[in-house]
């Protein structure tokens, strides 16, 4: 099984932690936020894995993988970055796509992983407990994610309005079955490059529109729920609150670390 990591972006929203490094080496508790993920990963015999970075790329070190850049990745979006990495797909084995800004408990990674699903994603179902710690309104910036048939996805990525519209919070981690891959992949190259994507240019493209396209298209997709077990380290404000909530021995409501 193929991991890719992507790890490109600048994370604007987490300096002054960021000025010198990308947001994946932003240590939380004295440890990367990348090495959290590698150590999770390989836990469960995941360790061919790749990363794609851009901003301060030369700090992602240390660790056993491959590196490849985007170098593009200060105006291009996740699904651009995701496809830098083509030629390491293996159009043979399941592909785990993970953004570089979460941390996840293994059993998060078990759930997935379990899924037979042409397309799975991680969904936390209790997912408020964790949005209204770190934010007064959860609403401006949450996602909606409706689901269908109670497992399969049907909507997700866009601006809620209301609580009802969210029926659990999609992570950022990804599994796409094997033989699925050749369609995943040609589905991308396929797509109109001069449209937009939930307002956003193709290059710049959400990893959510992305999928969105499949599911119009009656693909199934899966949600392999969780409840807690993971943190989202997406800002400056999140970083300094689970500091405190580790100072507190709070923490561990949302995850074991």
């Amino acid at each position: 099984m193929k991991v890719i990591i992507l790890a490109a972006g600048s994370g604007n929203r987490l300096k002054p932690y960021t000025n010198d490094k990308p947001k994946c080496m932003v240590e939380l508790l004295g440890k990367p936020i990348l090495k959290y993920q590698v150590e999770t990963l390989n836990a469960l015999g995941l360790d061919d894995i790749l990363v794609v970075g851009g901003y301060h790329i030369e700090k992602i070190k240390g660790f056993k993988f491959k590196i490849i850049k985007n170098e593009q990745y200060d105006c291009t979006n996740m699904v651009s970055s995701l496809f830098c990495a083509e030629d390491f797909i293996n159009r043979n084995e399941d592909l785990i796509i993970s953004y570089s800004d979460i941390i996840f408990e293994k059993e998060v990674l078990k759930n997935l992983l379990k899924s037979n699903a042409p397309i799975a994603i991680s969904v936390d179902k209790n997912w408020s407990n964790l949005w209204q710690t770190r934010m007064e309104n959860p609403l401006d910036d949450a996602e909606t994610l409706k689901i269908k048939d109670e497992i399969y996805v049907r909507e997700l990525g866009k601006k809620p309005k209301n609580i009802q519209e969210i029926e659990g919070q999609y992570m950022g981690l990804i599994k796409i079955r094997s033989d699925f891959i050749s369609e995943f992949c040609n589905t991308w190259h396929s797509l109109d490059k001069k449209d937009t994507y939930d307002g956003q240019d193709f290059k710049n493209m959400y990893m959510t529109s992305f999928l969105q396209v499949f599911i119009n298209r009656g693909i199934k997709v899966e949600a392999a729920f969780t409840n807690g077990g993971w943190l989202e380290i997406d800002t400056k404000d999140d970083l300094e609150l689970y500091h405190n909530l580790h100072e507190n021995n709070k923490l561990d409501m949302f995850i074991k670390l």
